[in-house]
């Protein structure tokens, strides 16, 4: 029967054809709930949450720590959001593990480049669906990863270690295996950020970038990733706020642009799926037209989901109106609609969506899991450089200096290696760097004359300047299960198996040393 606003809500979906149903669902609804379905908003709390369900119809929400404090609350929350929307939210967030992560309780893992220097797709997917595995836990169901981005930028003050590499077959082959992990674990996955955000000197979060990759760099560069996603099947493509006049000479940002997102995303690669906008809360989003008329642009562009207006009764109205006036065409809100209620077919949203609290608690951070992350941790540890062989560490006294440099040093003494307190009373001193650039080389000259080892424990592009070194490595990440790892490689317990995913001056992509 139809529920209170006339729109039957189907309970199971036939196995030979799971969106058979669809069309006909789609039909049923009113014009208010087909736009309400385009939006995913921020929300304070519960309260607040089933308000926007109630008023706007959205049709999914996303999460940040402040509503997401620990496994058993956002389960519970998770579960009363879905009971109070008659067509099942997708509840997302952004949880790349790495630099990025909202959650504070799932497992921690090193993030996307750390990964690309394993080169092994294989862990991306373990990886993948061990963060899956948490999210869908506690009932989030899509997750604004992996990034499809080629970092080709070392200055790039918004992507970095968040990429798999700089070369695009690398990062096409990471990609394809993180969206596999996701699929496994039933959560949406989202390739971003189309067309690429890897070459740029701006943060579009507070600005406009405008990247000047011919068409010809683009398809060289930046489309094999995005090609690979559309391939592996991922639900979800996120624009960039960007500008690339080489593929669009309007001035317009790719989530702007019918050009970039129908014309290339949809016609050349072929994509079907669903396509979010970044945050519509950004800088780049709102610079050239205003919050409001950048959700229908967005829309007529071709995007399907509008990410976190920062207002939303403005956005909705805006679209409203514009379908009503035709500027947005029925046909094409249809089509959205269609969309994203296919992929959360897709995802089993149609069926049982309520989890269990105390499953979820039991779930997070598992022994397996955290077993993952120290495997990715210690096969994506880079060595450098090691002249001399300096390292491994054995039988010498070790002073640590630089950012986290007390947990580096409690993870050697546990491991038994003598920590000095000063450079002098030391053989060796191991500086840790964290995107120090070409202050790297400052922090080496304090090591009092001694032997010294560089870590870069963030970007790997402080090896650059790490040329006084006698050895070097690189963690991409200064989480514990990264810092532990690189214990375990200075003391020779583990040995050094990583290579790097993005050129270094004097290193290409691939270098990499073992003992």
């Amino acid at each position: 029967m139809p529920d209170g606003d006339g729109v039957r809500t189907p309970t199971a979906t036939p196995s030979s054809d799971p969106g058979a149903w669809i069309p006909g669902f789609v039909k049923e609804m009113s014009l208010e709930q087909k736009v309400g379905q385009l939006f995913v908003p921020t929300f304070a709390d519960r309260a607040a949450a089933e308000q926007l369900i109630k008023r706007y119809h959205v049709g999914g929400l996303i999460y940040f720590p402040g509503n997401a404090r620990d496994p058993e609350q956002t389960a519970r929350l998770s579960n009363a959001l879905q009971r109070a929307s008659r067509i099942p939210l997708l509840l997302s967030v952004d949880e790349e593990q790495g630099l990025v992560t909202r959650l504070s309780y799932v497992t921690r893992l090193p993030g996307n480049m750390a990964l690309g220097a394993t080169a092994k797709p294989e862990l991306a997917r373990k990886a993948a669906e061990v963060t899956g595995a948490e999210l869908r836990a506690v009932g989030i169901n899509q997750n604004y990863a992996p990034v499809a981005d080629v970092n080709v930028d070392p200055a790039n003050p918004v992507i970095g270690v968040r990429s798999f590499g700089s070369d695009p077959a690398l990062v096409s082959r990471m990609l394809g295996g993180a969206i596999q992990g996701y699929k496994d674990a039933g959560v949406a996955a989202t390739a971003k950020h189309f067309p690429g955000h890897g070459d740029t000197g701006t943060d579009s979060h507070t600005g406009l970038p405008v990247i000047d990759h011919s068409r010809a760099e683009w398809e060289r560069v930046d489309a094999p990733p995005f090609r690979a996603a559309v391939q592996n099947g991922v639900d979800a493509i996120m624009t960039a706020h960007i500008v690339v006049p080489g593929l669009d000479d309007s001035g317009d940002p790719a989530t702007m642009s019918r050009t970039v997102l129908t014309g290339l995303l949809r016609d050349q690669l072929g994509y079907r799926g669903v396509v979010v906008t970044d945050s519509l809360s950004m800088a780049g989003a709102r610079q050239k037209y205003g919050a409001p008329q950048a959700a229908v642009r967005a829309v007529r562009a071709g995007a399907d989901q509008l990410l976190m207006p920062p207002n939303l009764a403005q956005a909705h109205a805006a679209v409203l109106a514009a379908v009503r006036q035709g500027t947005i065409s029925r046909q094409r809100l249809d089509e959205s609609v269609t969309r994203i209620l296919r992929m959360k077919a897709q995802r089993g949203l149609f069926g049982d969506v309520q989890v269990d609290p105390e499953r979820a608690g039991r779930t997070i951070r598992s022994d397996a899991h955290r077993k993952v992350a120290r495997q990715v941790a210690e096969r994506s540890i880079t060595l450098v450089r090691n002249k001399g062989g300096l390292l491994p560490l054995r039988g010498k006294r070790v002073h640590v200096t630089g950012p986290h440099a007390e947990t580096l040093a409690a993870a050697l003494r546990e491991r038994g290696v003598q920590v000095a307190a000063s450079p002098g009373a030391a053989d060796v001193v191991v500086v840790t760097t964290l995107n120090a650039g070409a202050a790297t080389a400052a922090q080496i000259g304090r090591a009092g004359g001694r032997p010294v080892v560089v870590a870069a424990l963030g970007l790997p592009y402080d090896l650059a300047y790490a040329d006084a070194a006698r050895a070097a490595l690189a963690t991409y990440s200064s989480g514990k299960a990264s810092l532990n790892a690189l214990a375990r490689v200075l003391t020779g317990q583990v040995k050094p198996t990583g290579r790097l995913p993005v050129k270094v001056r004097g290193h290409k992509v691939g270098h990499g040393l073992t003992y």
